[in-house]
């Protein structure tokens, strides 16, 4: 199907090959790219739909559904599908993959049958776990066509995160792109090992990871900031002309978690978005029999990027996910129980 771009009034870019097809400029084509079958002989495939501009420009991949559950990746880049963001490229080509862990998605799983992370998995092999020849797929018929790239994730069972980037501070057009995308949070990290951003950045190829929400659940906030931040990354590269400005985002080089000092029933006072203090009290942890209360307090300033949202938690559980400019100390509670006084 055409996009009706016009091919007279700017240089066009040449071609481009995905999976033994050619797209030329000012088209939109949907590839199906097989990966393998699952028991019942239904055949797995990846879709991508890959959107062909008619002026010479980069080539951006949006990617969901690496973890099968982050269902905010998979919604982020479906709805720009939908709304039409890609339709209209100034310059350059987007590749949109909603879903890369079909399998995961289906089974409501972060991962694959036997276990494995697609995103450990990279650059992966043919001949690998389903997780392995899902990153060989990838690596093999997208990262040599693409130029960048933002991959779209979710907080994991029963944590939320809040809107925030990711990205190498050691690889500059990494911290570029970050930057222009403008999330809430933004957040210096390297990648790691055998992920789908280091493989990208070992060739030189900036990804940038945004995450928000938490798994098997849809939340509009994150939804829409990473829609926006996209749009941001897309101007910024000259692929779209117009685009959101974008509210001052918070630069991080530290993050730790917060974890439990005890089992019990958590229950928040402070959530993700907020700046914490020193010595704040976060939450309390109680038993289920209304005999003890344990105190949860911020073991140094910053700010709450993510949180449990699980109701009931194990000691060792982590609970607030901390980020600040400063080195911070290993943040593991000691507990400091008391018992609530009866009641008159």
């Amino acid at each position: 199907m055409n996009t009706g771009y016009s091919r007279t009034k700017a240089t066009q870019s040449k071609p481009i090959k995905i999976y033994n097809t050619l797209i030329e400029a000012g088209q939109y084509v949907v590839i199906k790219i097989p990966v393998g079958r699952i028991p019942s002989g239904n055949i797995i495939s990846i879709k991508a739909h890959v959107y062909r501009g008619p002026r010479i420009g980069p080539c951006m991949v949006a990617l969901g559904g690496v973890h099968g559950d982050e269902v905010n990746g998979v919604e982020i880049v479906r709805r720009s599908i939908e709304q039409g963001v890609f339709n209209h490229l100034y310059a350059g080509t987007v590749i949109a993959i909603p879903l890369l862990n079909v399998h995961g998605f289906i089974n409501f799983s972060r991962d694959v049958p036997d276990g494995k992370d697609v995103n450990r998995s990279f650059p992966g092999n043919a001949n690998g776990s389903l997780a392995s020849r899902v990153a060989r797929i990838f690596t093999r018929e997208i990262l040599p066509v693409i130029d960048f790239g933002i991959d779209f994730h979710t907080g994991g069972r029963g944590h939320y995160n809040y809107p925030q980037v990711r990205f190498n501070p050691d690889h500059a057009p990494s911290m570029d792109l970050a930057q222009a995308f403008g999330a809430p949070f933004t957040i210096a990290g390297k990648p790691i090992k055998s992920s789908l951003r280091r493989t990208a950045v070992e060739i030189d190829k900036p990804i940038i990871v945004f995450e928000g929400g938490e798994n098997l659940r849809f939340d509009e906030f994150s939804i829409q900031q990473g829609i926006l931040g996209m749009k941001r990354v897309m101007k910024f590269k000259g692929m779209l002309s117009e685009a959101p400005d974008a509210e001052a985002t918070r630069n991080f080089t530290y993050t730790a978690w917060l974890r439990s000092p005890r089992s019990g029933m958590f229950h928040l006072l402070k959530s993700s978005g907020e700046q914490v203090k020193k010595d704040e009290l976060l939450a309390y942890i109680t038993d289920p029999f209304g005999e003890e209360r344990t105190l949860v307090v911020a073991k140094q300033s910053g700010y709450i990027i993510g949180h449990n949202n699980t109701p009931v938690i194990s000691q060792g559980d982590a609970l607030f996910h901390i980020a600040s400019n400063q080195k911070p100390k290993i943040l593991t509670l000691k507990p400091k129980t008391r018992n609530p006084k009866p009641k008159k």
